[in-house]
């Protein structure tokens, strides 16, 4: 089966043609063949098309799209070409989507039709950085493909489905909590999901055996506890601005702190809420950039005691993070790092796992500098081969995660919500 899996943000949209071997079981499954992969950036007037094929880059372009729809359409169009050059025909024969908030109703992989969409733009209120993006490229897909090719929401929550309720429950009054749909939710789920996968892979292990800490570290950025290959806990809550400190997003703070800023600033709550997801974070504390790259250069040059504190803020974060999770686990296997900072940073990396030694983790420092631009599926470890506690890079897969979804919720027929 051919799946092709798409990842829209508000102004991108990643993809990837993934073929499972559907006669050789489990197995195909597990390690499918990615035909190929790419994403259209910047959607606008000088949107930038991203081609590649085995890993190398056959194609970018630049042109001017509107919206969704026009990019998914440039995306068929190259893919399309593309294969045919490559003498064979593209055969999507399904299409999944990922989906940041599926809220109480969705649990599992959807058939997408009118109902499944309303639903998901209801829940829009509780992700509203995440599922207006995934709307329009969903209603884009289907615009391009038509009604004929079977599409499939895949949720960020619908991992963290299986946290228990004494870590899934807020302490406010339960009969409001539960009129409102008020609980920790999580997110990252897809991304989580492939850390574990890689993780279990690189070890040769059964995820089954294994206790995790998974760390996807980006512009958005969450800690998930995993236990046999289930989610435990996990650091964003109601919505994604909850937990570990972000690019633009404040993570964990006093929810009164919103009340005192509606009285001291003037400000409405929508605004104090646009200021926590929006100006904040690395970008709110160092008050030069959301990017952690400039920032952790400012802060190495030693003028900008600001950034200094943005990035000493963002790793004593997930430190704290990592020892809750000991806790919750009552010890790990692994600790995995993933996501845009996670995979590329080695100061970052170490600067987490400084004077870890208590339990059992100490990175090695000449791999965990070599652990950088490592291809979607792969794993590094990078802790020493003596410590109790190992630590792993891996290239985060969220497009084959959404495919292999997409392939079992189209296979078994269900449509579960």
């Amino acid at each position: 089966m051919n799946v092709l899996a798409m990842n829209s943000g508000s102004s991108s949209l990643k993809f990837k043609v993934v073929e499972f071997d559907e006669s050789a079981g489990a197995a195909g499954s597990r390690k499918p063949n990615i035909r190929y992969e790419g994403s259209v950036e910047d959607i606008g007037p000088a949107a930038r098309l991203l081609l590649r094929r085995g890993g190398t880059t056959i194609l970018q372009n630049t042109g001017a799209v509107a919206i969704h729809a026009e990019a998914v359409q440039w995306m068929m169009h190259i893919l399309e070409e593309s294969s045919r050059q490559e003498g064979r025909a593209l055969g999507i024969e399904a299409i999944g989507h990922r989906v940041v908030h599926g809220g109480e109703q969705f649990h599992e992989p959807a058939r997408i039709d009118d109902a499944v969409i309303a639903a998901i733009d209801r829940l829009a209120e509780l992700a509203p950085l995440h599922n207006p993006g995934c709307i329009a490229g969903i209603k884009g897909a289907r615009a391009v493909m038509g009604p004929r090719i079977p599409m499939v929401a895949v949720f960020d929550t619908g991992f963290h489905r299986s946290i228990p309720p004494q870590a899934a429950t807020y302490a406010i009054d339960l009969d409001l909590a539960q009129k409102h749909g008020i609980r920790r939710y999580g997110f990252h789920g897809i991304a989580h999901a492939s850390l574990a996968g890689i993780c279990a892979a690189a070890v040769n292990r059964p995820l089954t055996s294994l206790r995790l800490i998974t760390l996807h570290l980006g512009n958005g950025c969450s800690a998930t506890a995993i236990d046999q290959g289930r989610s435990v806990d996990t650091s964003m809550g109601l919505t994604p601005l909850e937990g570990l400190v972000m690019g633009t997003r404040s993570g964990d703070l006093d929810p009164a702190v919103v009340g005192h800023l509606v009285r001291k600033e003037g400000l409405s709550v929508d605004e104090v809420e646009r200021l926590l997801n929006e100006r904040s974070g690395l970008l709110g504390v160092s008050g030069l950039s959301r990017d952690m790259r400039e920032v952790l250069i400012a802060a190495e040059r030693g003028f900008n005691s600001r950034a200094t504190l943005a990035v000493d803020v963002f790793c004593y974060r997930v430190r704290k993070y990592i020892g809750a999770y000991l806790a919750v686990l009552g010890g790990a296997d692994a600790i995995v790092f993933g996501g845009g900072i996670g995979e590329r940073s080695a100061v970052i990396r170490a600067r987490i796992c400084g004077g870890m030694d208590w339990c059992g983790l100490r990175l090695d420092p000449v791999r965990n500098e070599a652990a950088v631009g490592l291809a979607s599926g792969e794993a590094a470890k990078i802790s020493e081969d003596s410590t109790k506690l190992a630590c792993y890079v891996a290239g985060v897969d969220e497009e084959a995660e959404i495919a292999r979804a997409t392939r079992e919720c189209v296979l078994t027929g269900s449509s579960h919500s």
